[in-house]
């Protein structure tokens, strides 16, 4: 097995044994596409704290300032993309989104744990704008697996039991 397949299997792992399951729990009322949106909008706003901090303490050259807004300014264009594209994403039907992402959701990950690496080496000056980039690395994963996410029919919340343990007390009569 190749090293791109192995990265594919441990992608749809993580969607289905992890965010999948999370996504089914979630009320009806509050789908797994809007929780991942407003992901999406965290991370957006936590790296722009990020960005304001370090520029505040100078922690930055020019050109460091010109990638640090250009890669903000991707994290927005995609957002925007996002939401346009939020419509195609029906209840009961396949997430269209799980393959327009495939390759996104699995490079976002070495991208996190390397904002972490940053703040965990970081000069003490820079230590907190450094975790605010990590935290919006760390959401911003877990936003773009949220809005992968396949959307439970209608109804389904009433059917579903609790994590596998068999119907709810309120079900049984």
């Amino acid at each position: 097995m190749s090293f791109g397949d192995r990265v594919n299997q441990f992608d749809a792992w993580l969607l289905d044994r992890v965010f999948q399951p999370f996504a089914d729990a979630l009320p009806e009322r509050l789908p797994a596409m809007e929780v991942g949106m407003s992901f999406q909008i965290g991370s957006i706003v936590l790296s722009a704290a990020s960005i304001s901090a370090l520029l505040v303490l100078e922690g930055m050259t020019l050109g460091n300032v010109v990638t640090n807004l250009l890669g903000w300014f991707f994290e927005v264009v995609f957002y925007i993309g996002i939401h346009r594209l939020r419509g195609m994403v029906r209840r009961g039907y396949q997430n269209p989104l799980r393959v327009m992402l495939a390759g996104m959701r699995p490079i976002s990950i070495p991208f996190a744990v390397y904002a972490f690496y940053q703040a965990l080496t970081a000069d003490r000056v820079y230590e907190l704008a450094l975790w605010f980039n990590s935290l919006s690395q760390l959401v911003f994963v877990a936003g773009i697996y949220l809005i992968s996410c396949n959307m439970p029919p209608p109804g389904h919340r009433a059917r579903q039991t609790a994590f596998g343990r068999g119907p709810l007390p309120n079900e049984l009569g």
